[in-house]
């Protein structure tokens, strides 16, 4: 999976040029998220965007909504295809309103800075659980996790599954099991988007 960093700080003076390190408003929001989505849509493969805020100033609800909300949930709808978003740098207060406009919608984000990583905005405490696993190993099969936590392969399963249909998580596709195994097939590796 290609990771790409982008500056929010550039980004907002190349789009609405006019030096403001704010981000306030919904019109504004809007500007940046489609500036965003195209960049989304430019790369046909897999993609990690991880969206940098140093440098920024205070944003407001109806910006965190308009652009990361709406991000976050026509990522988890698949309209964007296998594309992963993580925020980076962001200071506690810009957490707060973004974590806000998430919670509100009942969706989820990883963001990242100097203090490590941590999920903001709303997400079952068993995907939590689980989301740490991954985090920690760097990567985890559903056997894995099935054996670590004592759980049956279809629980595990499922909640891998819904890690990476939340885009919390990378998913590729591992070696195949063989005939001689009593879970043959597929097997898929859920990867840390960190990592």
């Amino acid at each position: 999976m290609e990771k790409r960093t982008l500056s929010l700080k550039k980004l907002t003076g190349t789009v609405l040029k006019n030096g403001s390190r704010e981000m306030a408003g919904r019109l504004r929001g809007a500007r940046i998220r489609e500036a965003l989505e195209k960049i989304l849509g430019e790369e046909k493969r897999s993609l990690r965007v991880v969206l940098d805020f140093s440098g920024m100033g205070s944003i407001d609800f109806s910006w965190a909504d308009e652009v990361v909300a709406k991000m976050i949930s026509r990522l988890w709808s698949g309209e964007y295809g296998e594309k992963f978003l993580v925020l980076k740098n962001l200071n506690s207060s810009q957490a707060e309103n973004v974590d806000v406009a998430l919670e509100r919608k009942r969706l989820a984000i990883l963001i990242t800075g100097t203090e490590g990583w941590r999920i903001i905005g709303s997400l079952n405490n068993y995907l939590i659980h689980t989301l740490n696993r991954v985090m920690e190993k760097k990567q985890l099969t559903l056997r894995e996790l099935s054996e670590e936590e004592g759980i049956g392969m279809n629980t595990s399963g499922t909640r891998l599954l819904n890690l990476y249909r939340k885009r919390l998580v990378a998913r590729v596709e591992g070696p195949a099991v063989g005939r001689d195994e009593p879970h043959r097939g597929r097997q898929y590796i859920y990867q840390s988007l960190l990592s």
